[in-house]
Parts: C-alpha cells; structure tokens; sequence
C-alpha cells in the first residue's frame, strides 16, 4: 500500500512553530540573537501546562499524548526538517491544536526561548548516542542539557528520559546525580505498546529498555 501524501504546507502552518535554526545559520546571525522568550499562551491560546518532546521521530508519542490529554500542551522539537513535517502533517490530520512541532536544535531553544519554571514535564526518548569523539557535540543528553531542563521546568515538573544503550543510560544517571535540583522517582508501569514508535520496534526485537523519571525540587 502506498503512502497518502503529505497535506500543502497550507494545512500545516498551524502546527508548525517557525524558530531559527542555529544548525543552519552563522554564529553571528540576527536571527540567533537574544530576543523575548515564547509565550504559551499566544502559541497555544491557552494557560494549560505545557510538555516538551525533545526528538520526536515519527511522532507516535505526541499524537498519542496529545489525544488523550487535551488539557495539556505538547510540543515536539526535532532537528531534521523532513520528520518535522512528517510531525505536523500528522497532527492537521488528527486536527490537535493542542501540539505544535518545532525544526530546531532543542538544546539552543530551551536555553534562549523558553521561560524559566514555564514547562511542566519534558520527554526525551531514545536519542541518538554518538559515541565517536568527533560527534560528541552533538549528544543531546550532558549535564548542560539536564540543568537548561531544571531551568525551564516548573518545582515539581518531570523529566522523562528512556534509552535501549545501557551504557548512554549508565552514563547519563551518573551525570544527573551532579544535578542537585533534580531528584530520582520510581518509574511508573510503562504502556503495554510503547510510548514511541522506536519502543515499539526495539520490544519486537527483543532489546531491554532503560528508563529514569527525575522531577524538579520545589524551592526551599
């Protein structure tokens, strides 16, 4: 069976929050410089808590999020154009106006576009490990990434982190530990069919998955 085809960009501009791409522009672009952060509220048109997936792949998550929750806000981040569109083209065709996606390096978007204490839960399932020393640059989970996480999550918010590399698990709990705002939770009972469309293919296959939830301490 053929794939349908992707829906006009004109269907997708409603899921689609436009942000500068510092992959794509020089250091010294204008567009990288520091301005207001983003309002959720002129995003979404609404106050309801806001989730972030960092690398959301082909989306499984979000859409299965965003149906069953539709209090909350969710929004996708992923460095690849091409899979970005793929996100939204799914969401105009489930109509969920509570879930944008968003092309852009998250890791640059958390630090200079959201607001500290503004973000309730962010989810960050099976990213990429590279191991080679020359990519080492682009590992998305460091001690960097974990604390613009505590800074932009609210007291009490959640970060979701799962891995099917023992040693990327391994090593980013030891990292986490130096993080003295985030404190370990028990994991909850994972979904029965996975929570992204990666879970699903590695449990067909067999492979173990590692999972941490940390939540954010509230202020003393």
């Amino acid at each position: 069976m053929r794939a349908s085809r992707r829906l006009p960009i004109e269907a997708l501009t409603s899921y689609l929050l436009e942000m500068p791409h510092p992959g794509h522009l020089p250091p010294d672009s204008p567009l990288l410089a520091p301005t207001p952060a983003v309002a959720w509220h002129d995003i979404f048109a609404n106050d309801h808590p806001v989730e972030i997936e960092v690398g959301f792949g082909k989306g499984l998550f979000l859409t299965t999020q965003g149906e069953a929750r539709p209090g909350v806000n969710f929004l996708g981040i992923e460095i690849e154009r091409k899979y970005t569109l793929v996100g939204a083209d799914r969401l105009a065709r489930r109509k969920l106006g509570n879930v944008k996606v968003c092309c852009t390096d998250a890791r640059w978007f958390l630090r200079e576009r959201v607001v500290p204490g503004s973000v309730s839960a962010v989810h960050v399932y099976f990213p990429d490990p590279w191991w080679k020393t020359r990519h080492r640059k682009r590992k998305l989970f460091t001690r960097d990434f974990a604390e613009q996480c505590v800074r932009v999550l609210r007291p009490g918010g959640l970060l979701h982190f799962a891995t099917d590399v023992e040693d990327y698990f391994v090593e980013s709990m030891e990292l986490v530990r130096e993080v003295a705002a985030l404190t370990m939770l028990p994991m909850p009972e994972a979904s029965a069919q996975g929570l992204t469309n990666f879970e699903r293919k590695y449990r067909e296959e067999g492979r173990p998955i590692y999972r941490a939830l940390w939540q954010v301490k509230a202020h003393e």
